[in-house]
């Protein structure tokens, strides 16, 4: 594969390197010049993923490219290829959109390239490569196409438009304008009541206020802090953060500088898992670019305010996405849970006051500096403020990555965005929140999702996993599933968690397989609070969560399981949903 848009990056962010930016105004002149050269040419977006370039998107790329140069002197327009982060709609890819005309080409192959070019500069379509509802109706307006018609997409809007690797991209679309503002015009403590005041939560799944923990940390003694990004995202099926690291991370680099500003912090990490390789690459090059245009490193935009930032790989246990296991990784030791009290904010890495937040909850950030608190109370519920991205996946049309209000409805998430379920099946459950969450039933599904009422309906936000189940699906092996995963993730240093989702996984196991015997369910009911209050970390407290909330739901698969002796596979073929229901009519 060649470097055609590396290339292109290096030579057009380059051009200013020596003119580092050192004020609002010189940040202001930028972006205007920048935008005026690309509203005077169309622009070719190809969405450049890790979904996209599985499906073939680095082939499409090198095709653009090669089309683009060959025709390039019958083009009335200079035409700007980007390449760009994952657009969300991973089940159409790979995407290719033009803009200003907002054409937007679903499902393109290679050998479609030449073709697109020809036909939509001349001002036509290609209506077979359009989005199509009921198989009929051409739709060619990305946000026409009902995925994107009902996000709000603030965090993700920008992946469609700017080139990854481009700091000049970033410029253009606003971005490091609410860094200038910050370090220009606002004190630590202006910063940190706007965001407390923005009631902004942790998206990592806790939920915790944003302002308040950057407040601690502030507050807490000492003049060495450290901050850091949690980009260990390990829930199956979740990819939020690893996107928004591919497709935009500048805007994570924005935020984390503006809240080492805020708590007083000269260093920071970002620490991410070693499978994302796409997302470390991208964040490398942006550290790099940052720093050549003076936004990050030494007196940064002329403030007198300093601060670096460091990239850790971890190793990819799901356990270090507990921020007291991360912070014993990134000391160099094994990823293991320590006891809290002390909390991380007041003796954290290296024992000094620490604040972990994750991915989502940093690009967040700059648009509360440029909008306002009151803006974003505006968007979601009373007690969930602001957007929230969803890893939409399992039996839905419609996968992807998904940004709506806090407050929507997992049945508008499900039917609206996802299309509805596959084949034409009924919905059965959707499971939430991943190992950590818990499943939640076709009848709640008019339920908002904000943060306190998934939780009285048995599950939790957890980091946004969304993974939507049909009538056909094993609710005993789903809580198999899990327990698997959750036991072999175990860090292995408390006994209840150790010991006690081995045993839980050994009875999910026997029963799956027809094995099952009387007492199972009071067994496994049993360990599973003993699990839940001892375990020393989040991890194992809340392992049990999956089983315990199918059995809740859906105990009769269990005790189908147990009296009939049969597995999975014998309980569950083909019709066996159907039968089920009529059975449970009957009785």
């Amino acid at each position: 594969m060649s470097n055609h848009n590396e290339s292109n990056n290096k030579s057009t962010d380059n051009k200013m390197t020596a003119e580092k930016i050192n004020s609002l105004e010189s940040l202001k002149i930028r972006s205007e010049q920048l935008g005026k050269k690309s509203s005077e040419s169309i622009i070719v977006s190809i969405c450049s993923g890790t979904g996209c370039k599985a499906a073939g998107g680095d082939s499409v790329y090198e095709t653009l490219f090669s089309e683009i140069e060959r025709q390039k002197s019958n083009f009335k327009r200079k035409i700007i290829l980007r390449r760009t982060g994952c657009h969300g709609f991973c089940e159409r890819g790979p995407i290719v959109i033009f803009y200003p005309q907002d054409i937007c080409y679903l499902e393109v192959a290679s050998e479609d390239i030449r073709e697109i070019l020809t036909e939509t500069l001349k001002g036509n379509t290609v209506e077979r490569l359009l989005y199509k509802v009921d198989g009929k109706k051409t739709l060619k307006k990305e946000f026409d196409i009902p995925f994107y018609k009902h996000q709000e997409r603030i965090i993700l809007g920008n992946n469609s438009l700017i080139d990854s690797k481009s700091i000049d991209d970033y410029i253009e679309y606003g971005g490091y304008k609410a860094l200038a503002t910050v370090l220009l015009k606002m004190s630590p403590e202006d910063v940190i009541g706007e965001i407390k005041n923005s009631k902004l939560r942790g998206r990592g799944g806790g939920g915790f206020p944003t302002g308040q923990k950057w407040e601690i940390t502030r507050n807490a003694p000492g003049n060495t802090k450290y901050l850091i990004v949690n980009a260990d995202e390990g829930d199956p099926g979740a990819y939020m953060d690893r996107s928004i690291l591919e497709g935009n991370p500048h805007c994570v680099l924005e935020g984390l500088i503006i809240g080492a500003y805020a708590i007083g912090s000269e260093k920071g990490y970002i620490y991410v898992r070693q499978e994302y390789p796409l997302a470390v690459e991208n964040v490398m090059e942006a550290i790099k670019k940052a720093k050549n245009h003076g936004l990050l490193g030494n007196n940064i935009l002329g403030s007198g305010f300093n601060f670096d930032i460091f990239v850790y790989q971890g190793a990819g246990a799901f356990v270090c996405g507990e921020e007291t296991a991360l912070i014993q990784s990134i000391e160099g030791n094994r990823g293991m849970p320590t006891p809290k009290p002390p909390f991380p904010a007041e003796e954290g890495l290296y024992g000094k006051p620490t604040c972990i937040n994750n991915v989502e909850t940093f690009t967040n950030i700059p648009n509360i500096i440029l909008k306002g608190a009151e803006w974003f109370n505006s968007l979601g519920t009373e007690e969930s403020k602001g957007t929230k991205i969803f890893a939409l996946t399992g039996a839905v049309n419609n996968t992807g990555l998904v940004e709506v209000p806090m407050g929507m409805s997992l049945r508008d998430i499900i039917f609206k965005i996802g299309g509805g379920i596959k084949s034409g099946k009924k919905i059965k459950a959707v499971q939430l929140g991943g190992p950590s969450g818990g499943c939640i039933t076709e009848k709640y599904l008019d339920v908002p999702v904000d943060y306190e009422k998934v939780k009285k309906v048995g599950s939790m936000m957890g980091s946004g996993g969304m993974i939507v189940l049909d009538e056909d699906q094993c609710m005993v092996d789903l809580a198999r599933f899990f327990m698997d995963f959750i036991q072999d993730e175990s860090c292995g240093q408390c006994v209840p968690c150790r010991i006690g989702a081995k045993r839980m996984l050994e009875i999910l196991e026997r029963i799956t397989g027809g094995k099952g015997q009387e007492g199972d369910i009071e067994r496994l009911e049993k360990l599973a609070r003993v699990v839940k209050e001892s375990s020393l970390c989040g991890l194992g407290k809340t392992a049990p969560n999956p089983v315990l909330s199918t059995l809740k739901y859906f105990r009769e698969e269990f005790e189908e399981h147990i009296s009939t002796k049969k597995s999975c596979a014998r309980l569950h073929r083909k019709g066996g949903a159907k039968k089920r229901k009529e059975r449970t009519k009957k009785s």
